[in-house]
């Protein structure tokens, strides 16, 4: 469970970092991870209050509320917010002033570490609660815990320059974003929705740009054959 949830955090991982200068790139990705293995680690050092998350604290509307709820309401609605703006500024590459800000996207490292731990927080929450109700052992937790950010330290930047290189890819992961911060609003809001569908739809998704990416390599193969076939001479 730890290294499927790893995923969602990894896409955002790199498509932040791959906003940094390049020789940044990689030392923010291991930076943010490594900060959020400690943090993750630190979370499951206080299980006991991290469970009183999911007491009410107050009710609209008859529907009542806690602060795991509110979490994953604030980092459902960032992570909308932050796929639209790179969405807008991708497909737009000269932007009006407008609500998304300057018409360049930048961000600083500091600013990149930051926002991988504020991720990090809401995702790490939301899977120890999910893995306090499966085992009592903390020691189980944190091998799964220290397992999925071995796995996403490996794959941060082979996955980062893949989609780095690929910007069909890029659009598709913050399709993915976008999605997966849409479920995290619907789950604040008490609408609980299978994680199979979300990585059914995901994987589906990803099997069909496969399919793209495989016909635009034949075409181009197929263009350079017949560019280096020798014609012949007219008449």
């Amino acid at each position: 469970m730890e290294v499927v949830l790893g995923i969602d955090n990894l896409i955002f991982i790199s498509i932040l970092t791959n906003k940094l200068p390049e020789h940044q790139r990689s030392k923010a990705r291991r930076i943010g991870i490594g900060l959020a293995l400690f943090l993750r680690l630190a979370l499951l050092g206080t299980v006991s209050i991290i469970v009183q998350l999911t007491e009410p604290v107050f009710e609209v509307l008859g529907h009542p509320f806690s602060w795991r709820d509110l979490i994953l309401i604030g980092g459902g609605l960032f992570l909308v917010w932050k796929a639209t703006k790179e969405i807008h500024h991708s497909v737009d590459p000269t932007p009006a002033d407008d609500v998304f800000g300057t018409a360049k996207v930048t961000l600083g490292f500091g600013a990149a570490i930051g926002q991988i731990l504020m991720l990090d927080l809401v995702f790490s929450l939301d899977s120890i609660i999910t893995a306090v109700g499966m085992t009592d052992h903390v020691a189980i937790m944190v091998i799964a815990v220290i397992v999925a950010v071995a796995v996403m330290l490996a794959a941060a930047d082979p996955l980062s320059r893949f989609i780095h290189a690929n910007p069909t890819v890029g659009m598709l992961a913050l399709g993915f974003l976008m999605m997966i911060g849409m479920t995290l609003i619907a789950e604040g809001f008490g609408a609980h929705v299978p994680k199979g569908y979300v990585y059914a739809a995901m994987a589906f998704s990803a099997l069909v740009e496969g399919l793209n990416m495989l016909s635009r390599r034949a075409a181009r193969r197929r263009a350079a054959s017949a560019d280096a076939a020798p014609r012949k001479p007219a008449g």
